[in-house]
């Protein structure tokens, strides 16, 4: 009888982590599932509930310690940002740009506060070299 209850809790667990991590963007739950899988097939061998449950718990932390650090690397290194996507494109400066004080760019349709370490005046056309915070870093184009 025990063995029944056990082989379905786990059953229950599995499917109810699937599901959550389904619905959700992020990995969140994907170790657990498999330790998950490891419990369930433990319950087939040992009659141990505690021993299942510390095979779930320790197994799903290792997983996500061991994993989690080289899938974030990984998937942040292959998806592009749009701020990343400005650099090297042409703006038009909308407010003057000193080395002293922060002016404004036209850039792929949008306004962005901008520095430089030369002065720009207004309307001419500037080259976006990087991103500062939330200003674009600048020079006139050549």
């Amino acid at each position: 009888m025990v063995f029944i209850e056990s082989y379905l809790f786990w059953l229950i667990v599995i499917i109810i982590l699937t599901i959550l991590e389904v619905t959700t963007v992020n990995l969140v739950s994907v170790w657990f599932i498999i330790s998950g899988i490891v419990s369930l097939i433990t319950s087939f061998i040992y009659d141990s509930f505690i021993l299942e449950f510390t095979i779930f718990v320790i197994g799903g932390i290792i997983l996500m310690l061991i994993t989690k650090p080289l899938l974030d690397k990984k998937l942040k290194r292959t998806s592009l940002d749009y701020l990343d996507l400005l650099v090297g494109k042409i703006g038009k400066v909308t407010e003057p740009i000193t080395p002293d004080s922060i002016g404004e760019v036209y850039v792929d349709g949008k306004r962005w506060s901008a520095i430089a370490d030369e002065e720009i005046k207004k309307d001419e056309n500037v080259v976006v070299l990087s991103l500062e915070g939330v200003k674009l870093r600048v020079r006139k184009e050549k």
